[in-house]
């Protein structure tokens, strides 16, 4: 049961389902469900109603409130109305190295030398309010930037948090940047995609991750780790 967060564009539930195809794909005769948690169709409850197990993966690529808060609670909700519900819960995809091999490919589309020492790059994430999240973006930048030779690799943030996307494309380019690109790290193409891309003021705006094969990859490793040691759900409050 893959959980995405959901939003009223309806791109993002196509993209949520062509990454679920790829995984099945990869995993013939795995029952890969979907469920969201706002603005889309089924519920987490909705969806593991009538089931005795399931394996329950956040698709989210930080690990933040809505791992933490929204899913334990859909899923303490869940149990509580069906006491025979068996749950195993899993990690967010993120982070993971080969989400940064999805990053590096969709710079390569839009025409970016992976390594370019010409380019600075700016990572941008949904934010959060929780200051782990953010760090765990701010640590995926500065290990890209040391594994390879680009001009500079700066973490921003789409909300909740700054730099915004403009904030880092301005402050690379004062730095002396001779070329800015954006690698959104977010799962689908909505409103913060849009927005990054039209405010950013970026030389190159890369595609979202969307249904990259590494995403379907992660995503059945997620369900492996979560089969053999899931991840502890707190008790509703």
């Amino acid at each position: 049961m893959a959980v995405a967060h959901g939003s009223r564009d309806p791109r993002a539930a196509a993209t949520v389902a062509a990454l679920l195809d790829r995984a099945r794909l990869l995993r013939p005769g795995l029952d890969v469900r979907v469920a969201y948690l706002d603005h889309s169709a089924p519920t987490l409850g909705q969806a593991l109603h009538g089931l005795d197990t399931a394996v329950v993966l956040p698709l989210l690529l930080t690990e933040a409130y809505h791992s933490r808060v929204d899913l334990p609670a859909a899923l303490n909700e869940a149990r509580a109305r069906d006491p025979r519900l068996r749950v195993r819960y899993g990690a967010t995809l993120g982070p993971h190295p080969l989400l940064v091999s999805a990053l590096e490919t969709r710079l390569a589309e839009a025409g970016v030398p992976i390594g370019d020492p010409e380019t600075a790059v700016v990572l941008v994430s949904a934010g959060s309010s929780d200051a782990r999240a953010n760090a765990v973006i701010g640590e995926l930048a500065r290990g890209w930037a040391r594994e390879r030779g680009w001009w500079a690799v700066r973490a921003a943030y789409a909300s909740a948090a700054e730099p915004t996307p403009a904030q880092a494309v301005a402050a690379l380019r004062r730095a002396g940047a001779p070329r800015v690109a954006v690698a959104p790290y977010l799962l689908a193409p909505g409103f913060f995609a849009d927005k990054v891309a039209r405010e950013c003021g970026a030389d190159v705006v890369a595609d979202v991750l969307g249904p990259a094969p590494e995403l379907a990859e992660v995503l059945l490793e997620r369900y492996a780790e979560a089969v053999r040691a899931p991840v502890a759900v707190a008790a509703a409050s």
